[in-house]
C-alpha cells in the first residue's frame, strides 16, 4: 500500500511536539516587520512576533509560501513512491491553498490538496486527524474523508478587542474603524465553512464577554467533544480563566492554550483571541 504523508502550513499553529510525532512537514509562511523578513517557527517565534508586532512603527506583512517551496518539498516527499495530503488555511484569508494546488499539478508526486476551510488550533485538528491516520497506514481516500468529517465537527469563534489592525489592513474602512475605536466596539467572528462571518458586534467589555460566556456553555453542553483549543494576542489573564472554567465542568477535557500565529495576530491585533474545538466524528 502506498504511504501517504501529510503537509500543512505554518498557520496551523502546531506545535513541536505535534510535528515530530505525527511526522508532519510544515511548510512555513513569511512576515516583515518593519522591513526586516522573518520565517514562522524558525526565525521567529509566535511570542516574539506578537512582542515586535507591538512596537512596530507600521502593521506587519504576511507572505505565502513561494510555489517553488510546495514544488520542492510534494517532489521530495514523494521520491520513495509516496502519496502526499496537504492540508492548507482557509482561502478567505490567504492564497496559500491555490499555490499548494498549483504546486500539486506540477509536481511529479501525487499530491491531494485540502482548503481546510479554517485555520489555527481548528486546522491542527485536520493535521492530526490524517496523520495519525497515515501512521496506522490507511489509504489516501480513508485519510480524505477523516479530514472531511473532521472539517464538519469543528468550530472557531474569534473575539476582536480592537479594529485598529483590521484598518490598517485595509480589511475595514478607516472611518468605519475610527467610528468603531471611539465607541469602543468589540466583535466576534465564527469561521463557518471557508468564511468569517461576524456574530456580535458591541461595545465595550461586557458585550463581547456575554457572547463567549455563551460560546464556553454551549461547549459544556455539547456532548463528544475531544478537545478545545484557545489561541490568543497576549490576553493570557482572559485564557487562562477560560482555560479553568471548561476544565472545572469538564475535568477530563483536553484544554490547551497557545499564542496564535502572526497571520492571525496581524489581522487580529493586540489582546485577540479564539476559542476553537472539535467534537467526535461518526465512526
Amino acid at each position: 500500500m502506498t504511504k501517504i504523508k501529510i503537509v500543512t502550513d505554518s498557520s496551523a499553529n502546531l506545535t513541536d511536539e505535534e510535528v515530530q510525532k505525527y511526522d508532519i512537514t510544515v511548510i512555513p509562511l513569511t512576515v516583515m516587520i518593519d522591513g526586516t523578513i522573518y520565517v514562522e517557527d524558525e526565525t521567529i517565534t509566535r511570542e516574539e512576533f506578537i512582542s515586535k508586532m507591538a512596537t512596530a512603527k507600521s502593521l506587519p506583512k504576511t507572505s505565502q509560501p513561494a510555489l517553488g517551496t510546495f514544488i520542492e518539498t510534494f517532489d521530495k516527499l514523494g521520491a520513495d513512491g509516496s502519496s502526499v495530503v496537504c492540508i492548507n488555511m482557509l482561502e478567505a484569508i490567504s492564497g496559500t491553498v491555490h499555490t499548494a494546488e498549483q504546486a500539486a499539478s506540477i509536481s511529479k508526486t501525487d499530491v491531494t490538496v485540502i482548503d481546510a476551510k479554517t485555520t489555527d488550533r481548528a486546522m491542527s485538528f485536520q493535521v492530526v486527524t490524517a496523520a495519525k491516520l497515515a501512521q496506522a497506514g490507511a489509504d489516501k481516500q480513508a485519510v480524505i474523508d477523516a479530514v472531511h468529517a473532521t472539517q464538519e465537527h469543528t468550530k472557531l469563534f474569534m473575539g476582536v478587542m480592537t479594529l485598529n489592525n483590521l484598518v490598517a489592513g485595509g480589511r475595514i474602512s478607516r472611518l468605519t474603524g475610527a467610528i468603531s475605536t471611539l465607541l469602543n466596539v468589540k466583535i466576534a467572528l465564527e469561521v463557518d465553512d471557508g468564511t468569517l462571518d461576524v456574530k456580535m458586534k458591541g461595545r465595550g467589555v461586557k458585550a463581547i464577554n456575554k457572547f463567549f460566556d455563551k460560546v464556553l456553555d454551549d461547549i459544556i453542553a455539547t456532548p463528544n467533544v475531544v478537545e478545545v483549543a484557545i489561541s490568543h494576542v497576549g490576553a493570557t489573564e482572559r485564557v487562562e480563566e477560560y482555560k479553568a472554567r471548561l476544565q472545572a465542568a469538564l475535568p477530563s477535557l483536553k484544554v490547551s492554550v497557545q499564542p496564535t500565529v502572526p497571520i492571525i495576530a496581524t489581522h487580529g491585533g493586540p489582546g485577540a483571541f479564539a476559542v476553537e474545538y472539535h467534537t467526535q466524528t461518526p465512526a
